[in-house]
């Protein structure tokens, strides 16, 4: 009977020194009491774990946790009125290697001292409070390996140097996601073997300083994910196996590769930046078929470990703890850090089809190509742009309509050389400048240039064939001649569309941003898609309007019974040669580019620059020289230009009087029907002979 009675007391021993509102479960103590204001004094000394949950204790005073031999565990969660921890409550408890504190919003307070001498420390949680400096941890000299998570605390502002120095001996795990942290410090993480470290979500993050991680070991991880970051630091980088930078949009430059020893894994945002290790490969040696028989003997919960992202909560759904996975680890530490870091290299997101790894211009024959065409392009409209606003003669209809498309074609030619600089400029190395372009106001206003100048020159080739069928269909009625003003308010109407086109897929509608030749190929939504197919089906339209324009104008020529100038006649059939010309040219973009809008490609994005220097802007370098530099009207017009200047004026003297001559003959043959402005001093440029 005595034997009985000595055995329960030993089993409730540890349930006598119980707070009149906590509870004792086994050897944990468990407060859970909006009640309670102040830590009980009465705590069993041979407690295992404290809780301390819903409790409306304001301070936790000096040692109130200190000492105890036993104490592994202690939470405090849930305290809305929390404000100051003071110094030495976590202090020389020899078993103790887990502590939360999480849900303290006015927690302001955390001493100094608060923290010391923990060995056996391996997991520490401050979360949801409201500090503003990242506690001291120097003085708690753990052994073990340790997880740190300081996160969810808007008021951190600002991780100073040798913040986490002293923490362990061993390696370090610092998750300090979702902080307010603006600045790190050179030197923060000085005198850690740093394993992981996480600083996603700290959205005001914009700088790592190039010595952040002088004086550690490591990162082995790296997870800038939803932060500023701009630039990776100079120095540090060696040991990396494994960068995460997820929705890190500011991060456009990679540093050198030769930084990267040991990466095998990059998670990054975007696609570019994966082109720089395609062809990548860690360094094959004798340990690699030992490597991959224990890599792949290694638990599935390792694995896991290994490759997912960093992170996770440390409370898995088996009820074990990160640090628990990680005692596991220590057993096969020869896999992970030698192994594991031999394996193939992995990153993400994948290039896809309109980002391909190569530069702007993928061939050699095409980067060549492309400076010919914007060269011409540039030269000759600017050329027919001087001579037409200079010619001393009557600045007609068609003059007008001509200086309009030799704009339009100048300002295709802007965008081929645009192009064609930054392709130079990146070359080899376009996956570092990717991001800056595409999404940079370059690209913006390359692919203005190019919509604005491609639905332009199409407008005004539509109203210069529509001039030219009015002009011959109406050639005795001159109440019905098309006058300057009407041009002028055409035209007007024609730049404004096709500036508001090109204004369009800046301001969200499309994009030019999707692929690196700036073109608005973003067709993800239903917008954007009926954007596109309204622009090529219009361009469809304008050519069959000129084809229609041409056969009236044919059938009118051919009709003997209508009177029109011979000038105009073969002006309309010389011009029929260069704008059917023109549009055949066109016809592989628009084919294309109408399927691509369907979602149904049949070229990838690498083919179609082939298209983008062969064919798209062939009106823009040829018109020019097929619509005036090759004509006998533009070359009056440029001697006579060259002789006020002293240049050529023997051939200037001629063309004047060859001008005049014709002049007089044309109104002496047709009299009185033929109208004025149609002799040659007033008439579209006379284009090249069709035999010619």
């Amino acid at each position: 009977m005595p034997l009985i009675f000595v055995c329960m007391l030993f089993c409730l021993q540890p349930c006598f020194g119980c707070h009149a509102v906590c509870q004792c479960m086994g050897r944990s103590f468990v407060c859970q009491e909006n009640k309670m204001e102040q830590i009980p004094n009465n705590i069993p000394r041979n407690a295992t774990e404290l809780r301390f949950m819903l409790t409306k204790i304001t301070i936790i005073p000096n040692g109130a946790f200190a000492g105890f031999q036993d104490l592994e565990k202690i939470e405090i969660s849930q305290n809305d009125v929390l404000t100051s921890i003071e110094a030495n409550v976590f202090s020389n408890s020899p078993q103790l290697h887990e502590i939360r504190i999480e849900k303290a919003n006015s927690l302001v307070y955390i001493d100094q001292e608060a923290f010391q001498n923990l060995p056996k420390l391996k997991y520490l949680l401050i979360s949801n409070t409201g500090i503003h400096f990242i506690p001291v941890v120097s003085k708690i000299q753990s052994l073990q390996m340790v997880l740190l998570e300081i996160q969810d605390n808007i008021n951190i502002k600002k991780i100073e140097r040798n913040s986490f120095a002293g923490l362990s001996i061993d390696n370090v795990i610092l998750r300090l996601n979702k902080n307010g942290i603006e600045e790190i410090q050179n030197y923060a993480f000085n005198g850690t073997n740093l394993n992981e470290l996480i600083l996603s979500g700290n959205e005001r993050l914009a700088r790592l300083p190039d010595l952040v991680f002088h004086g550690s070991t490591g990162p082995t991880v790296l997870d800038i994910s939803n932060t500023r970051i701009s630039s990776l630091p100079s120095f540090g980088l060696e040991k990396i196996k494994r960068l995460k930078a997820k929705s890190a949009y500011n991060l456009k430059k990679l540093p050198a590769l030769e930084k990267f020893e040991e990466l095998i894994e990059a998670d990054l945002t975007y696609p570019s930046h994966c082109c720089a290790f395609a062809n990548w490969k860690r360094e094959i040696t004798d340990w690699d078929p030992i490597c991959n028989k224990t890599y792949e003997s290694q638990p599935e919960d390792l694995k896991s470990l290994n490759k997912r992202s960093a992170q996770v909560d440390p409370i898995l759904s088996n009820g074990e703890t990160t640090y628990d996975l990680i005692d596991k680890e220590d057993d096969i530490a020869f896999d992970y850090f030698f192994c594991y870091g031999k394996r193939d290299f992995v990153c993400s997101p994948t290039p896809d089809e309109f980002n391909p790894c190569e530069d702007i211009m993928g061939y050699t024959a095409l980067r060549v190509l492309i400076w010919c065409v914007n060269i011409l392009a540039i030269t000759g409209n600017s050329v027919v742009l001087i001579i037409l606003l200079t010619s001393q003669y009557k600045f007609t209809v068609p003059r007008f309509l001509m200086c309009n498309l030799a704009f339009a074609d100048l300002c295709m030619g802007v965008y081929l050389l645009l192009i064609a600089a930054v392709d130079i400029k990146t070359k080899s190395q376009y996956y570092n400048y990717a991001i800056d372009w595409q999404t940079g106001a370059g690209c913006h206003a390359a692919g203005f240039f190019t919509v604005f100048a491609s639905e332009l020159s199409v407008f005004t080739l539509t109203v210069i064939t529509l001039e030219r069928w009015h002009t011959i269909t109406y050639a005795m009625q001159l109440d019905r001649k098309v006058r300057f003003r009407h041009a002028t308010m055409i035209m007007a109407s024609g730049w404004v569309f096709s500036f508001t086109v090109a204004l369009l897929p800046i301001v969200g509608v499309s994009s030019y941003m999707k692929v690196s030749i700036c073109l608005p190929m973003d067709i993800e939504n239903p917008l954007s898609q009926a954007y596109i197919m309204f622009l090529l089906v219009l361009n469809v339209l304008a050519f069959v309007v000129i084809c229609t324009c041409y056969i009236g104008i044919y059938l009118t020529v051919r009709n003997p019974d209508v009177i029109s100038s011979n000038s105009d006649t073969k002006i309309a059939k010389r011009m029929a040669i260069l704008i059917f010309t023109d549009f055949l040219c066109m016809a592989p973009i628009s084919f294309f580019a109408i399927s691509a809008s369907l979602k149904i490609p049949l070229i990838t994005v690498s083919k179609s620059k082939i298209l983008l220097v062969l064919f798209y802007p062939i009106n823009s370098f040829a018109n020019p020289f097929l619509y005036a530099i090759f004509t006998k009207t533009f070359r009056r017009d440029f001697y006579i230009l060259m002789s006020k200047f002293g240049c050529c004026e023997a051939r200037a003297q001629i063309f004047r009087t060859e001008t005049s001559s014709s002049a007089h003959n044309l109104h002496a043959r047709n009299g009185h029907f033929v109208p004025g402005p149609k002799s040659s001093s007033g008439s579209v440029y006379t284009l090249v002979p069709l035999n010619h």
